[in-house]
């Protein structure tokens, strides 16, 4: 039976006959064997090892990653499969993040500086200019009337 509405057809009792999948959880030991077993492989057998396991190509990149950076098997550490990312990000220093910040701070002093110095040579030639037609109209007598 099907719904106008466009929703999946339910069995008779109102139940869905197929549960609602549920996200994988991988062991900080798993993924370490993971990424072991797929970077001893050869390049042939890594689709091989990826396919036997149900695994991505993203989940060995970010479990190497969270292992290379110290954090995988950490106490605290997400073992989530594909939120994993989330937990392989690196925090940074507080001096991190202000020199960070004076460094933006500094891209958009140096901009400003260069329209500035942009819009004074401007003004210089305008003023140039203007003094050079001041000059020759003070030069020229009008023309006289006869």
């Amino acid at each position: 039976m099907s719904t106008s509405s466009g929703k999946q057809p339910v069995s008779g009792d109102g139940v869905d006959p197929a549960p609602k999948p549920s996200r994988r959880v991988f062991s900080p030991e798993y993924k370490r064997a993971m990424v072991a077993e797929y970077e001893n492989a050869a390049n042939g057998e890594k689709g091989a090892i990826l396919r036997r396991e149900g695994l991505y190509s993203s989940h060995i990149i970010e479990w190497t990653r969270a292992r290379d950076a110290g954090q995988l098997g950490q106490v605290g550490t997400p073992v989530t499969g594909s939120g994993a990312a989330a937990g392989s990000r690196v925090k940074k220093s507080a001096e991190q993040v202000e020199l960070e910040k004076l460094r933006r701070q500094n891209e958009k002093l140096q901009a400003e500086l260069k329209k500035t110095r942009m819009a004074l040579d401007i003004m210089g030639k305008a003023h140039a200019l203007l003094e050079e037609l001041s000059e020759s109209a003070d030069n020229d007598n009008p023309p006289k009337r006869s």
